[in-house]
């Protein structure tokens, strides 16, 4: 008896109507010095930043043609693949909306380039990427001009940070130190207004009078700041709210600070 072949289905077979898939099995694995951005916003306004050197994108179809009729000026051509090929590349749930990309990190400016009218964000030792991507975003929203980080207990920038972000990271630069009370003093040394926050601060943050060069300094979940960053502020405020719950997860005070901070430094 002969064995019955499989049906085949009627969209099988290459079409001349559509454009052949990329293997990504073909390419060589991404280095660790490079910076994975997905989903649209952080792809998207990682190809409009001149200063980003891109170094491969994927996209499906779909997602290649709406890339192309935001920028129709793109320089490199997407390798098109398959949606479940990015799902492959990154972590599990990750929402990627057909767009991948892989670049050189951007470079990290020195404290000495802030200038006298800085604002500056000081991260210490927050390590949950979705935060430090939800505060890289408002920064982005509220001018800051950079975020001072250490290289140890902190995310990279790139993956979860970069998606939470959502293209922030191509507008507000991160300054990388080895160790952030010694950033601080040397902040300190060049006339900069030092704001801790923190929920157990001693001054509400509404009377703490404000000015330019300032940088404030968030402190981790659960822990804070540190003693020794805290002995590096001028004044350590708090904020005063008014319902039943005291305190405010870090990205979301972080947002709350920059809209106090920034619409008293416009009046």
């Amino acid at each position: 008896m002969t064995r019955q072949q499989p049906r085949r289905r009627p969209d099988a077979g290459t079409r001349r109507d559509r454009p052949p898939f990329a293997d990504i099995r073909r390419c060589p694995p991404p280095s660790d010095d490079r910076a994975v951005l997905y989903g649209w916003h952080p792809v998207v306004e990682a190809l409009r930043n001149p200063r980003r050197h891109v170094r491969r994108l994927l996209a499906t179809e779909n997602s290649a043609r709406r890339l192309a009729e935001a920028l129709p000026d793109l320089t490199i051509e997407p390798e098109i693949v398959r949606p479940d090929d990015i799902n492959r590349l990154l972590e599990e749930d990750a929402v990627h909306q057909g767009l991948y990309l892989e670049a050189d990190p951007l470079p990290s400016p020195s404290l000495e380039s802030l200038g006298d009218g800085a604002l500056v964000l000081a991260l210490d030792q927050i390590t949950d990427p979705h935060n430090v991507g939800a505060i890289t975003r408002s920064a982005a929203a509220f001018g800051v001009d950079a975020i001072l980080t250490t290289a140890r207990h902190s995310p990279a920038a790139t993956g979860v940070l970069a998606k939470s972000a959502s293209g922030g990271l191509e507008h507000v630069p991160f300054l990388i130190v080895r160790n952030l009370a010694e950033a601080l003093i040397a902040l300190g040394e060049r006339g900069f207004l030092r704001i801790g926050l923190d929920s157990a601060g001693t001054t509400d943050l509404r009377e703490v009078p404000v000015r330019r060069p300032l940088v404030v300094v968030l402190g981790a979940e659960g822990k804070g700041l540190r003693q020794r960053s805290r002995d590096c502020c001028d004044v350590v405020a708090r904020l005063d709210m008014p319902g039943p719950i005291r305190s405010l997860n870090v990205s979301n005070a972080a947002a709350v600070t920059l809209y106090a901070l920034t619409t008293r430094l416009r009046a």
